[in-house]
């Protein structure tokens, strides 16, 4: 922040602190009090930076968030003295010089906590603090009696207050802002109480967050933001709580970075010389520590905390949070002894009219006033907690022993005094930690989810695998009927062929059968005539000879029978051949049922779906094997048969045998074909399993198609809930317009009270704007930015466009963006340019990318991917005047990167910067001179760097002949721009030619006398003064 041209800028180098200390005066103090609660300041978050809000109320017993749940415990409501601690400086140079004829007019009495402030040599007065601190009393001491119960009770989660008050130089910064670099022992309370907070606090699960401000001449200012000034104070009307929009707040890493942030703060602080101190506080600085812990505690029935003891309780987490402020009060002063003057003169007052305002406070709450003026000025507003609220405070008052500010003394005294009689309420500061649990949660969605997709997807192999080998079985078992039709055929041509021979054969036992009996008869008959020959040989001697001759002819007759027996056994041989050819085409016939039995089992598994078709055939089949037993039970009772044929001749022993054999290889085959049937029915079972699991799975199946179309019926409902959020949105497209608007009425503003006087009519407009950026967030929250960014590629135009004023929106804050970004909101905008043709999505989305273009690092990533050139047609295609205000205003944005000129050159951008102004609109002529502005200013820093050369790309492009047409445009915002591209283009010798040649030399001489603003007059004037060019041609006219 720049200084005034009496003060200058706070060093913060430890021994000048120290010098001034022991050589500064007390001035006289007023007195008062106050009350209320103290609320600092909202959070946004910046690369590291973030402001917020952080409400407290003094009306609950136990304060929570609007998420939150108040409990009632035995420590609420505790009251609280504020305690006051007195220090006294040493005497430095000037004391002893000047009051060498005097005695102190202060004497301290430690051991007793009380101060005897004399009136004369024989007269003195006594008062009671709560601590009493000589000169030699150490800086670690003042800090365990004053600030260590506040830190410890921070850390317990109460807020507190640590304050310095008295004269000027009598080592109020020394005790509270002392860094200490180069002697450790001399740290003040700031750093002190920080180490304390760290050591206490976890950097995993706990933050420590800071904030430094200063309030000068009522007006509140960022020290780690110094740009950030005149911040507003904002009160909630219901709860009266108040906060400070837009002041950054920091997270501490660790001590060392805590002492950069201080020391950054310090040498932003305004400081002057004055007779009292030579770098006297012209500024209230106050720092505020912010504490967020966890702690495990659940909820009973009856609203009551309990301490949750089981590790595996998932009870909702609380969080605990408070804050400690340090304040550091500038000194008030009297003027005939600080000798202030001009613009010292006025911060003396404002100085002064605070701490009265602070000092009424304080007496109107030691005397229990009904009324407390704490709306007289900004201090007392901002340190209505402190005093009379929730917080723990403690006060330390620092006096001189000089005899010449006993006035001053006294007064700081009393303030004291009247300090020691505010009671403070505490309240302790509980919420329910949503966030962390909102993220666990997340985490364990989308780990199902991923669960969910990969057994989805083993499904789906699984499936595809199953309906791959089921084709497979089915091809198999299609080729193996074939085989088997085509082998039964075989077997019931070579059964056929069987069935003849058998019937030949019998055929041909039935005829040796005959046969046989014929010899039988032939020979029963010949015995008996051989009988009755015998008898008659006995009667009749003469038939002797006839009946040898007879003899010997039945003989041959016999050996006749016994060959043709022979004959026959080798018919018996014959036919036992055949049968043994039987045996061996049944063993084969065995062995191919075997091994189709063995295919069968190796295709079981594939005959879930086509069970039913091949069960007919395996019935048929085992119908046909029924036939065959059948025809081979024909063939049983046939060998039967034959057997008895057999048993009648005497020697067919062998062909007995046969037939037994022949008996056991048929009850064999009936074995085989009840084994078969078995198989069939285990073939059977295996298929009604197969048929329930793909019962199960067709089961699974549908309850995942149920699933998805429960999905698909959310999303629908979300973008029905877009829908009607559309009232509730923002009706403005984007907020760059609500920014150009607030900064062109504070650029109208010429002095403080006109300032202040456009910043109190832009007010209202503030608070809507905080209003509408508040719905905006809490819609991102409930439905995520995800889900949001996907609702950009909705097929409805409706939807497209309520949900791109959304991002427009949060693309308005810079904590949004990199989760924008992130996201791929950016990517999903620059695609809705391209394919969308609606006006109102071209101009919202064109808003912001103009937002999103504020940052450096996004500008890259715009211009990577065709921004500029999509940007540029946009411009080329439409009339309308607000999409191309937000055209010009993004491209404008792009102007301010060096790096990218070229490519803005490539792409068209700089033309179509030119081009836009032909609309005639004032707000899109603002926007293209903003542009213009920036280019050139780049342009121009380059040149005087050295890594640039050349004519300006903007004069290429004929930019130099409208901004010289329009230097005395109607604008102020436009007017300023134009100015100044002028200034930074005649800075580039290269360009010097076309400055002459149309006229800009003269617009420059206008600019230089005539121009609203002394800094563009005075760079005007350098630049006509520094030009031989332009000397020679102004000369010359």
């Amino acid at each position: 922040m720049a200084s005034s041209a009496s003060g200058g800028v706070r060093s913060s180098t430890g021994t000048h602190r120290a010098e001034r200390v022991l050589q500064q005066h007390i001035p006289p103090l007023s007195q008062g009090s106050f009350s209320s609660s103290l609320n600092l300041p909202s959070k946004s978050v910046n690369y590291g930076v973030r402001s917020k809000d952080r409400p407290s109320s003094s009306f609950s017993r136990r304060s929570v968030t609007p998420n939150s749940r108040s409990f009632s415990t035995q420590d609420d409501n505790d009251p609280v003295r504020v305690r006051v601690a007195v220090r006294l400086r040493p005497k430095n140079s000037e004391d002893l010089i000047s009051d060498a004829d005097f005695a102190d007019c202060v004497e301290l009495q430690p051991e007793l906590k009380r101060l005897k402030l004399r009136k004369n040599n024989w007269s003195s007065e006594s008062y009671k603090f709560d601590e009493v601190f000589t000169e030699t009393a150490s800086q670690k001491r003042v800090y365990e009696a004053v600030a260590k119960p506040v830190v410890e009770g921070v850390l317990n989660g109460y807020n507190g207050t640590v304050m310095a008050y008295g004269q000027t130089g009598t080592g109020k910064t020394y005790t509270v802002g002392r860094l200490g670099k180069d002697d450790a022992a001399e740290r003040g309370i700031m750093v002190r109480a920080m180490e304390d907070i760290m050591a206490n606090t976890s950097s995993i699960s706990e933050i420590v967050e800071m904030s430094y401000l200063q309030l000068y001449m009522e007006s509140i200012q960022d020290l780690l933001a110094p740009e950030k000034s005149n911040i507003p104070i904002n009160e909630d009307p219901k709860t009266g709580e108040v906060s400070l929009p837009g002041t950054a707040v920091i997270q501490v890493q660790d001590l060392d970075h805590f002492e950069q942030l201080l020391q950054v703060g310090e040498s932003n602080r305004h400081a002057a010389n004055t007779k009292l101190n030579a770098e006297s506080s012209r500024s209230h600085a106050i720092l505020v520590v912010y504490v967020r812990r966890s702690i495990h505690e659940k909820i009973d029935g009856q609203g009551k905390m309990e301490k949750n003891d089981l590790p595996g309780d998932k009870g909702i987490p609380m969080v605990r949070k408070s804050k400690l402020l340090i304040v550091d009060l500038a000194g008030s002063e009297r003027l005939d002894k600080s000798g202030s003057e001009g613009h010292l003169l006025e911060e003396a007052k404002f100085i002064n009219l605070s701490l009265t305002s602070l000092g009424k406070c304080i007496n109107a709450l030691a005397e229990n006033s009904p009324h407390i003026p704490i709306r007289d000025s900004k201090l007392t507003r901002l340190l209505r907690d402190s005093f009379g609220g929730s917080a723990r405070t403690s006060l330390i008052i620092t006096i001189g022993p000089s005899a010449r500010h006993r006035a001053e003394t006294t007064s700081t005294i009393m303030f004291g005094q009247r300090a020691m009689k505010i009671v403070n309420i505490l309240k302790l500061k509980e919420e329910f930690d949503y966030e962390s649990l909102c993220r666990k949660l997340e985490t364990q969605v989308d780990h199902l989810t991923a669960e969910i997709d990969r057994q989805q997807k083993l499904r789906d192999i699984e499936k595809y695998n199953l309906e791959k080998k089921l084709i497979e079985y089915q091809n198999s078992f299609a080729e193996a009927e074939k085989d088997l039709v085509t082998r039964c055929e075989v077997l019931q041509k070579e059964n056929a062929h069987l069935e003849l021979e058998m019937k030949d054969i019998l055929k041909e036992l039935n005829l040796q059968k005959d046969h046989n009996k014929l010899a039988h008869d032939k020979i029963t008959q010949l015995e008996m005539s051989l009988e009755h020959s015998m008898q008659h040989q006995l009667e009749n001697s003469t038939y002797q000879k006839v009946l040898a001759d007879t003899t010997q002819m039945y003989e041959k007759k016999m050996v006749e029978l016994i060959k043709q027996q022979e004959d026959d056994q080798a018919i018996f041989e014959s036919a036992q051949e055949q049968l043994d050819e039987m045996k061996k085409l049944l063993h084969d016939y065995q062995k191919s049922i075997q091994e189709q039995e063995i295919k069968i089992s190796t295709y079981q598994k594939a005959l879930s779906d086509t069970a039913l078709m091949y069960e007919k055939k395996i019935e048929e089949l085992t119908k046909q094997l029924e036939n065959e037993h059948d025809r081979f039970g024909g063939a049983e009772q046939q060998l039967k048969e034959t057997k008895k044929l057999l048993s009648d001749h005497q020697n067919s022993v062998q062909v007995q045998e046969e037939t037994v054999e022949l008996k056991k290889m048929i009850k064999e085959i009936s074995e085989l074909h009840q084994s078969t049937r078995n198989e069939l029915q285990s073939v059977k079972a295996n298929y009604d399993d197969l048929f329930q699991e793909k019962e199960k799975i067709s089961e699974e199946l549908q309850a995942a198609r149920q699933r998805l179309l429960s999905e698909e019926k959310q999303r629908k409902a979300i973008e029905n809930e877009l829908i009607k959020l559309k009232n509730v949105a923002p009706e403005n497209d984007d907020l760059e317009d609500k920014k150009s608007h607030i900064n062109e009425t504070h650029d109208k503003g010429s002095s403080v009270f006109g300032t202040t006087m456009s910043l109190q009519k832009s007010s209202p407009l503030r608070e809507k704007l905080s209003g509408q950026r508040a719905t905006i967030a809490k819609i991102c929250e409930e439905v995520g930015l995800q889900k949001i960014l996907q609702l950009l590629t909705s097929e409805e135009t409706e939807v497209q466009i309520q949900v791109v004023k959304v991002v427009a929106n949060l693309a308005a804050e810079d904590i949004n963006q990199e989760k924008i970004v992130e996201e791929g909101g950016l990517d999903a905008l620059l695609m809705l340019l391209q394919a969308s043709e609606h006006p109102t999505i071209l101009r919202v989305a064109s808003g912001a990318i103009a937002n999103l273009a504020m940052n450096e690092m996004n500008q890259g990533l715009i211009m990577s991917r065709g921004g500029a050139r999509l940007l540029a047609t946009i411009a080329s295609k439409t009339d309308d005047s607000q999409t191309l205000r937000m055209v010009a205003g993004a491209l404008a944005n792009l102007c301010g990167n060096e790096r990218l000129h070229m490519m803005l050159k490539e792409d068209g951008g700089i033309r179509a910067l030119v081009g836009m102004v032909g609309c005639g609109n004032i707000d899109v002529m603002a926007q293209v001179a903003r542009g213009m502005a920036n280019f050139a200013k780049c342009e121009s820093r380059g040149i005087i760097q050295g890594h640039r050369k050349g004519r300006s790309l903007l004069i290429e492009d004929g930019a130099l002949e409208w901004l010289i047409s329009n230097s005395n445009i109607t604008s102020a915002s436009a007017r300023r721009h134009v100015e100044l591209a002028l200034c930074h283009l005649a800075q580039n010798e290269d360009n010097v030619r076309d400055f002459i040649t149309t006229g800009g030399v003269e617009e420059l001489i206008r600019i230089s006398i005539e121009s609203s603003r002394e800094d563009i007059r005075s760079l005007a004037k350098k630049i006509l003064k520094t030009s031989s060019a332009f000397q020679s041609h102004h000369g010359a006219e």
